[in-house]
């Protein structure tokens, strides 16, 4: 078993009781575990407080809406949290909240059984200083019934992750079914094109990201400016720079697309976001 991925030092928190890791149960027929109804959030957390922890409670809720599954009350995962934390004390930490079906017949129906909420924590991997990504064939679909939720349903973005690593690059980037630029497999993307910093849109199937909107509001709080609009995939390799965001890349900048170094890897723009994020971890645990 890969030791990285061990808590043997700290407790999971599942469905209202903590236990340690290898005590942890739930059933193989569950739902979560058969046919990907679930839904889930990544934190991380610099110390015992998940940082944005209310902005991530809010988007597990949407997600768990479409899904028709129950979310605890907020201060109750909150104070889970904070105990899974604690019991391990390692940091940063990479925190996850997972909530499934629970357990149901051997098919897409839904049981009559309640969810399975499941905390738990380990130590977040450490990120390079710069990203390189590659493209992938497949889009998103911005149409589906998906789009724009965090599921359990996560097998596009491990076979998109598994080509990425074959070739030495450390993500994949999405287009969606009309072409354009959709986001990576655990992160959003923003590009300088033709002098003007763009992300896509939450129509074109990317994730609400969490980081992605705190780096909007810096943009917008130090007129940094940048606009949220469709940008062909084909445009990619044609930018003059970009970087990746997520909780545990932060703010990345990207040094090559497919192979192709970018003209700009880091500059005084993409520098200053980077500084007022850290500078943002400092002073508010949950902005």
């Amino acid at each position: 078993m890969d030791s990285s991925c061990n808590n043997k030092e700290g407790l999971i928190w599942l469905n209202g009781e903590f236990v340690q890791e290898f005590d942890a149960r739930v059933s193989v027929f569950d739902h979560g575990l058969l046919t990907g109804d679930g839904v889930f959030e990544t934190l991380i957390a610099y110390d015992n407080n998940p940082f944005a922890y209310t902005r991530h409670y809010r988007r597990l809720e949407r997600s768990a809406k479409a899904f028709n599954l129950n979310v605890p009350d907020i201060n109750l995962i909150r104070n889970a949290c904070v105990k899974v934390l604690d019991s391990s004390s390692i940091f940063p930490a990479r925190l996850r909240i997972t909530i499934t079906g629970g357990v149901a017949p051997l098919g897409s129906e839904k049981g009559r059984s309640e969810e399975n909420v499941i905390i738990a924590s380990n130590i977040a991997p450490v990120q390079p200083d710069f990203s390189d990504v590659i493209t992938v064939s497949f889009p998103r679909n911005e149409h589906g019934a998906l789009s724009g939720l965090k599921t359990t349903s996560y097998g596009e973005n491990v076979i998109a992750l598994a080509q990425a690593h074959s070739v030495g690059a450390k993500e994949a980037i999405f287009g969606n079914v009309s072409g354009n630029l959709c986001e990576g497999t655990g992160s959003n993307i923003f590009v300088s094109h033709q002098g003007k910093l763009i992300t896509p849109p939450l129509s074109s199937g990317c994730l609400a990201g969490v980081t992605r909107s705190l780096v909007i509001e810096i943009c917008e709080r130090f007129r940094i400016p940048v606009s949220e609009e469709n940008l062909k995939i084909d445009s990619l390799e044609n930018v003059e720079f970009a970087f990746l965001t997520s909780t545990l890349r932060e703010v990345q900048p990207i040094e090559t697309i497919n192979g192709i170094k970018l003209p700009i890897v880091l500059n005084s723009t993409v520098q200053k976001i980077k500084d007022e994020f850290k500078s943002l971890i400092s002073e508010n645990p949950d902005p």
